[in-house]
C-alpha cells in the first residue's frame, strides 16, 4: 500500500508542478487553487507512504515520477522539445525508478 501511495503522489507532484505553469505567476485563482490542492495531497500521500518505506528511497521516487511525468506533458502540452538525448536520459530516470521500486524494501 506504501507503494501505491508513493505512485499517486508523485502524480500529484507531476499535477502540481504542471499546474505552477497555468497558474501564471500565481495571478489565476483556479489554477492557483487547484496546483495547491495537488500540493497538499501530494505532500500527505509522501508522508503516509514514509511511515513504511525508507525516506530517501520514498522522496527519490516521488520526485522521479513528477520530474518524469512533468517532462513528458511539458512536451505534450506545451510543446517543449523532444531531442534524442532528452529521450535517454528520461529512460534513464525511468530505469531509476523502477530501480529503486525493486531494490527499496520497506523500512526495518
Amino acid at each position: 500500500m506504501a507503494w501505491l501511495m508513493v505512485v499517486v503522489a508523485g502524480l500529484f507532484e507531476t499535477g502540481w508542478a504542471i499546474g505552477l505553469k497555468y497558474t501564471e505567476g500565481f495571478t489565476r485563482l483556479g489554477p492557483t487553487v487547484l496546483t495547491a490542492i495537488a500540493l497538499v495531497i501530494s505532500m500527505v500521500l509522501l508522508g503516509l507512504a514514509a511511515r513504511d518505506l525508507p525516506i530517501g528511497t520514498a522522496y527519490a521516487v516521488w520526485v522521479g515520477i513528477g520530474a518524469l511525468g512533468a517532462a513528458v506533458l511539458g512536451v505534450v502540452l506545451f510543446g517543449e522539445p523532444l531531442t534524442a538525448p532528452r529521450i535517454a536520459f528520461l529512460t534513464l530516470l525511468l530505469i531509476s525508478i523502477v530501480g529503486l521500486r525493486l531494490t527499496g524494501g520497506a523500512a526495518p
